[in-house]
């Protein structure tokens, strides 16, 4: 698969067909809405959040699934320096409920992931659930002496190589990087942080 153009999947005999696509300005305001309903007013205070903010996703790896016109799920790929080497996080994943157990989520991931090799990235780390990401290739076996910016359980710290050797003998913090965002932080990760603070 391509990182450009409108893919359609059928997903089993129950569900209506889904379709893959390269994220749109229009998007933004239904995949915000979807990521609330997802993971909580709260997810900009998520770790790997610090390693979004005030970032842009990386050139081509941000992507939509619309179902009947809506979106019903979005995932994006930003880049990272891990270990003073390029490489590419995943996230988040968010998969409208109405939609879920359906492969939308799986489909999307392995679409992305076919994009970012095609553009010649080597790597691709996350924080996620290990068995359900076991199916694409992820495993900690690569992530033992990396460390977030943040608290996190190493279990669900995994990482694939798109190429043999890209994050051979790795160690160290992972770090933001890519291009700024012009608009720096999202609003809505200021204003949380900002009360969190203030709560503190």
């Amino acid at each position: 698969m391509t990182a450009m153009g409108k893919v359609p999947v059928a997903l089993n005999s129950h569900a209506a067909p889904f379709a893959i696509r390269s994220e749109r300005a229009s998007d933004v305001a239904a995949r915000e809405a979807l990521l609330d309903a997802c993971f909580g007013a709260n997810r900009s205070l998520r770790t790997c959040q610090r390693l979004r903010d005030g970032r842009m996703p990386a050139e081509g790896l941000a992507f939509s699934a619309t179902r009947g016109g809506s979106l019903v799920a979005t995932v994006r790929l930003w880049h990272v320096g891990v270990g003073g080497r390029p490489a590419l996080v995943l996230g988040p994943l968010a998969v409208d409920p109405a939609c879920q157990k359906l492969g939308v989520g799986a489909a999307l991931v392995g679409h992305a992931l076919a994009a970012a090799k095609a553009r010649g990235h080597g790597a691709v780390i996350l924080l996620g659930d290990a068995p359900y990401y076991a199916r694409f290739g992820f495993s900690v076996a690569k992530t033992g002496k990396l460390s977030l910016p943040g608290p996190f359980e190493c279990g669900r710290l995994l990482a694939l190589e798109l190429r043999e050797g890209a994050l051979a003998g790795v160690s160290g913090l992972i770090v933001p990087a890519g291009r700024t965002s012009p608009h720096g932080m999202p609003r809505s990760a200021a204003r949380t942080r900002k009360l969190a603070a203030r709560a503190a």
